[in-house]
């Protein structure tokens, strides 16, 4: 997986940018419908790859077109981030101390926002 210059990208760079192929298209596409938009010079089989990978991992859908499948992303950008937040979350033992150290490390802008967030989300109803 080299770029035309022949320096090696990163497995996660692919991803999002596959990802963002499929977010700036009105319709599902293929896997070469993904690499012309991509115009990275990436061989088919590694764009088909990196789709395969995100949609065992959950990020993409796809369904049957002709012999192969149209691709759609399984959330926009916005849940992708909080997908991966949720997995990073996991991956540790103690939640309390990870979130605590996160919110921590928030501006206090965000801190805010997340305050707000959550009150909303206490709101009888919802």
């Amino acid at each position: 997986m080299t770029d035309q210059h022949g320096e090696r990208r990163s497995a996660g760079e692919l991803e999002t940018s596959v990802l963002a192929a499929l977010w700036g298209a009105d319709r599902p596409l293929t896997s070469g419908e993904v690499r012309e938009a991509l115009d990275a010079g990436l061989a088919r089989t590694t764009v088909t790859t990196i789709l395969t990978r995100l949609h065992d991992k959950g990020m993409v859908d796809r369904s049957h077109q002709g012999r192969g499948y149209a691709y759609t992303p399984a959330a926009d950008a916005s849940g992708l981030h909080a997908r991966r937040m949720h997995a990073e979350l996991n991956r540790g033992e103690d939640h309390s101390s990870i979130l605590a150290r996160f919110v921590s490390d928030l501006s206090a802008e965000d801190e805010e926002t997340l305050r707000e967030l959550l009150e909303n989300d206490e709101e009888p109803g919802k």
